[in-house]
């Protein structure tokens, strides 16, 4: 398996991702796919259509365009329609900002396509828009032959010389640079498949995933700190070579590394043609390890499993995807160090003005705060100090108090908190309720990192109300649900454990050690 993938893994810390180029054939290298240039602007470019279809309706409007727009519709994609349009010798502007607005164009060259020359400056618009914005291009040679259309010979060329009568050079020239151009994109080609129907299937689905990948991500949109991080990180992963690259992210518990791995993994999965992100791994194997072999076998097969959505991969040797970019987070530089990784991006703490936009993004929902906070954000942020974890705790736990209500916990803050990370999470924990405080303790010993399934599996008769606490340790920021499970940082889990370790030695006999004693006991009404 000579493909690329692009790894992210945590031995000994939290995330694990992995971006895996598709392999294919020669065949199917030449058959699929769009081609698109894409200049900074593209990433940035508003879109207002999905999809701009250039063609000549009487080559294929009631049959096989028909067909395609059957199929979009049926996967909730949008193609530019242009009946209302009223054809002239030039397209007009409606056409032109139709073209520009749409972030894929697919050319459906037929034979006749050239004897449009409606159709030959719409070209010229689309392969413009391809060089300056970045747009994408899907090309479908339907019953036509690319070197005819690359050369203008047979029968597609002898159209297009009969248009060409009475036309500018100039037109001639830039209808001639359009067509060599557009027939050295990879397309579709009618004549190598049996079943056109399959065609248009595979080209429903490229567009589709093109649409969906490059949609913008929102999911961090209230982020503060990343252009930084990854302006310092890009060096490192050096997407436009194939060579093999392990890179490590490095830091102390709660300073943000898994964040900015599900970072890169937004910003880069949609440059690969297969994605998946794996987390908490090294829960998921038992530590100390004596068969550290079937561990990494094991591992292989869980991520290959996934990523190519195939649950009976049987793999026997650790050389079936060895061409890896890998990129590791973890709180041990040492680790990184003993397995030679020598690109490595330390996360640091955030500097004063950043760790006060990462509180009030939890405390008010902005990057500043309410007019009248300003003193008091500034104070209780220099008390939380500056890791991310405990200033989205706190953020959270002041979030939607009033003025005064705020003014009241500071003395409590003041004597409570000393910038340390525990200490804030003790404070966080100490305001809960007891039944609340009851289920950090039970996740931190038993649940956390299992699917949600399992909880309701373990609390049958009061399941309600345990939904009801989760969210509100969610809203506490002291606990996650993500892709339905459980997830609460070891930092929360440890201080859990050691609440509990404490609470042992004054009464004997209080912790609870099976998983079954503890659902029972917060089962039968403690919540």
């Amino acid at each position: 398996m000579d493909s690329l993938f692009f790894l992210t893994i945590v031995v000994a810390a939290i995330c694990f991702f992995v971006i895996l180029r598709k392999f294919r054939s020669e065949k199917e290298n030449k058959e699929i796919n769009s081609s698109s240039i894409s200049p900074p602007s593209s990433l940035s470019y508003k879109w207002k259509h999905d999809v701009f279809p250039s063609f000549r309706g009487v080559d294929v409007r009631r049959d096989f365009l028909s067909h395609i727009q059957k199929e979009f519709q049926r996967k909730g994609i949008t193609p530019f329609i242009d009946n209302e349009i009223k054809r002239g010798e030039s397209i007009g502007h409606e056409l032109i900002h139709a073209i520009r607005g749409s972030k894929i164009a697919i050319i459906l060259l037929s034979r006749n396509y050239a004897s449009s020359k409606w159709c030959l400056d719409e070209l010229v618009e689309i392969m413009k828009c391809r060089e300056e914005l970045g747009q994408t291009v899907m090309v479908i040679f339907y019953k036509v032959d690319p070197y005819d259309v690359k050369k203008q010979v047979g029968e597609f060329g002898k159209v297009f010389r009969k248009t060409c009568v009475g036309k500018t050079k100039d037109d001639i020239k830039r209808w001639r640079q359009a067509l060599a151009k557009v027939a050295t994109i990879a397309g579709y080609h009618s004549s190598n498949w049996d079943n056109e129907a399959a065609m248009i299937e595979r080209l429903a689905i490229d567009v589709s995933n093109e649409l969906i990948s490059s949609a913008p991500s929102s999911d961090f949109d209230g982020f503060v700190g990343m252009k930084a991080h990854m302006e310092n990180i890009e060096p490192f992963l050096r997407l436009d070579s194939d060579e093999v690259k392990m890179i490590g992210i490095c830091g102390p518990y709660g300073i943000g590394k898994s964040t900015i791995a599900r970072f890169i993994f937004g910003e880069y999965s949609h440059e690969f043609e297969l994605s998946v992100f794996m987390e908490n791994i090294k829960r998921r194997y038992p530590r100390p390890c004596y068969d550290e072999y079937s561990m990494k076998l094991q591992l292989q097969k869980e991520f290959l499993s996934q990523i190519m959505n195939q649950e009976d991969i049987k793999i026997h040797h650790l050389g079936v995807a060895k061409d890896s970019r890998i990129i590791i987070t973890t709180q041990d530089k040492r680790l990184l160090n003993a397995h030679g990784i020598n690109h490595i991006y330390e996360v640091g703490l955030s500097p004063d003005d950043e760790a006060l936009q990462i509180f009030c993004m939890y405390a008010f929902g902005q990057m500043s705060p309410y007019n009248g906070f300003e003193n008091l954000a500034w104070e209780v942020t220099k008390l939380s100090g500056k890791l991310p974890l405990g200033l989205r705790v706190m953020g959270s736990y002041f979030r939607g108090m009033s003025k005064h209500e705020w003014e009241k916990e500071l003395p409590r803050l003041r004597t409570s908190l000393d910038g340390k990370i525990e200490s804030i999470l003790k404070f966080s924990y100490d305001a809960l309720r007891e039944e609340d405080k009851d289920l950090v303790l039970c996740i931190a010993w038993f649940i956390n990192n299992e699917w949600i399934g399992k909880v309701e599996e373990h609390f049958p008769k009061n399941f309600v109300e345990v939904s009801q606490g989760l969210h509100v340790l969610a809203e506490k920021s002291l606990m996650s649900i993500s892709f339905g499970y459980i997830w609460m940082h070891d930092l929360v889990a440890r201080l859990g454990r050691k609440i509990v370790r404490k609470q042992s030695i004054h009464e004997p006999g209080h912790v609870l050690v099976d998983v079954g004693e503890t659902c029972q006991v917060l089962n039968n009404g403690t919540m």
